[in-house]
């Protein structure tokens, strides 16, 4: 990697150069001619005449830079978009049917626009630069690096054998990193953040610019998550359904404020009576409009792609819950968060979440993570599995969420380490007196206890539901006759009084199966 100076070095050169042997030179032709005939006679006339032209012919074209061929970037020396074009079109022959792998990444330098207004075209430009060089200088020498836009990078993989998605998630990273260093500009650090958008090839069936489109569209739901994001594509594109445009921007500023907040609801043991955690749940109390259901906000959320910022939002504000009632010396073990496919599917989510424990000082099993039933298919997103599984192994709770609504296979709980299954509300409502509800449940509790799975009951309303399930064998139970959810203020002061009523509290047989 050429350093500042030597980079002034070359342009220099190249300048002297130009004007030594390019055009400019022609215009002191006549006078050169002139002074050899002066100086040397005829014979140093007709060397002049001759020889000048023909060494500016040679010399320019020896000195002149690779990046100044056509098709090149004249900043970066990288090729341009039609040759990339044409690249990635060889490319996807190759993978036709050969059993060889490749993948495109398209990387944005993000808020380039920004530094150039705060620090001048030439940073802007040098920045770009170095950036090139870094990218150039992680790949090997058959995979292809064009730029094609100006903040935008595109990247194709040489095909190969072996390329799962966790090597390309890997390079990303590594391309991140490197992009993303500090770069000394006339004696100041500029700090960029790029994020990348991947595609795997197998994704593709369509054509070479069909594979460019989808890295490309990876890229945007990167871009709408936040800077320095990474996406990868997925088979099934996010369904835009056309809601209100209104309520959208309305859920994406409210979000941005910080007016859709966690509220939480209790779960408690049915062995003890004790809470045994909480669920974060996001709420959207509306200035003007009051309560804004979940199922009207977050579909909108949704189609802004602003899912994954949301659940990162709910992730800090449950883990500065626990800090707050660890030092109010009330005991919750654990706080449960939601997370649907499209969180899931992020390649950063692990770091992430492993960040923001070690922020809060917390272990991992303080952490449930809440997952659908229906996102556990025999054949998830292979980023989704990824995620689930280092979730697990890294000491979270994994909650299969809305269980018996799914089609969630056995092989793919016991696959997926799941610690707990919640009995879908559905199964519950009225099982005191429903004798087919009842053997409903107690088919699942059979079941989870023959797999070693704790057990969580939603939708809990009377005491006879609850004594039903205390009495059958549920480990945990949560819903509105438990208590309602609530902002974290009010949690206080209901465990308090909670525990309170625990010394009261009748102790309620269990029927083990």
């Amino acid at each position: 990697m050429k350093s500042p100076s030597s980079r002034l070095l070359q342009r220099t050169r190249d300048g002297f150069t130009h004007v030594v042997f390019g055009p400019p030179m022609l215009a002191f032709l006549p006078a050169l001619t002139l002074g050899a005939f002066w100086f040397g006679g005829e014979p140093a006339l007709i060397a002049a005449a001759l020889g000048v032209p023909l060494l500016m012919a040679v010399f320019g074209c020896l000195g002149r830079r690779p990046h100044l061929t056509p098709g090149r970037d004249t900043l970066t020396g990288l090729p341009l978009a039609p040759a990339f074009e044409r690249h990635i079109q060889t490319a996807y022959q190759r993978t036709q049917d050969s059993g060889l792998k490749s993948a495109l990444m398209i990387l944005e330098i993000d808020h380039l626009d920004d530094l150039i207004t705060a620090h001048g075209q030439e940073a802007g430009d040098e920045v770009v630069t170095r950036c090139g060089e870094r990218i150039r200088g992680l790949l090997r020498h058959r995979d292809m690096v064009a730029r094609l836009d100006r903040n935008r990078f595109a990247i194709c993989l040489t095909p190969i054998m072996q390329l799962d998605l966790e090597l390309c998630i890997q390079l990303a990273g590594r391309l991140q990193v490197a992009v993303e260093d500090p770069i000394k500009v006339e004696g100041s650090s500029l700090f960029v953040s790029c994020s990348i958008g991947i595609c795997q090839r197998h994704h593709v069936t369509s054509g070479a610019r069909a594979w460019l489109e989808a890295a490309k569209s990876a890229l945007e739901e990167a871009k709408n998550v936040g800077p320095s994001s990474i996406r990868t594509y997925a088979n099934s594109p996010r369904a835009h359904q056309g809601r209100d445009g209104e309520l959208t921007d309305s859920a994406a500023a409210a979000l941005e404020n910080g007016m859709i907040q966690a509220w939480f609801q209790p779960q408690i043991s049915t062995d003890t009576g004790r809470v045994s955690g909480f669920e974060a749940l996001a709420r959207w109390c509306h200035p003007v409009k009051g309560m804004i259901p979940p199922s009207v906000f977050l579909p909108a959320l949704e189609e802004a792609g602003l899912l994954t910022k949301l659940s990162q939002q709910m992730v800090q504000q449950a883990l500065t819950a626990i800090t707050s009632w660890d030092a109010a010396g009330l005991k919750v073990p654990t706080v449960g968060v939601n997370f649907a496919t499209d969180e899931l599917r992020d390649p950063g989510l692990i770091n992430r979440i492993r960040w923001e424990l070690d922020r809060f000082g917390l272990t991992p099993d303080r952490l449930t993570i809440e997952v659908l039933e229906t996102v556990m298919t025999d054949q998830p997103d292979e980023i989704v599995a990824r995620n689930i599984t280092a979730l697990g192994e890294m000491g979270c709770h994994i909650d299969l969420d809305d269980f018996g609504t799914g089609h969630a296979s056995i092989a793919s709980v016991q696959r997926f380490n799941v610690s707990r299954i919640k009995i879908d509300r559905s199964f519950v409502s009225k099982s005191d007196h429903d004798p087919a509800q009842q053997k409903l449940i107690a088919a699942i509790l059979t079941m989870a206890e023959r797999l070693d799975l704790k057990t969580l009951a939603e939708g809990v309303e009377t005491a006879g539901e609850h004594a039903l399930l205390a009495q059958l064998g549920c480990d945990d139970v949560q819903g509105f006759g438990i208590g309602r959810p609530m902002p974290f203020d009010q949690t206080l002061d209901w465990v308090i009084r909670h525990e309170a009523k625990l010394q009261d509290a009748p102790v309620i047989g269990r029927q083990r199966h």
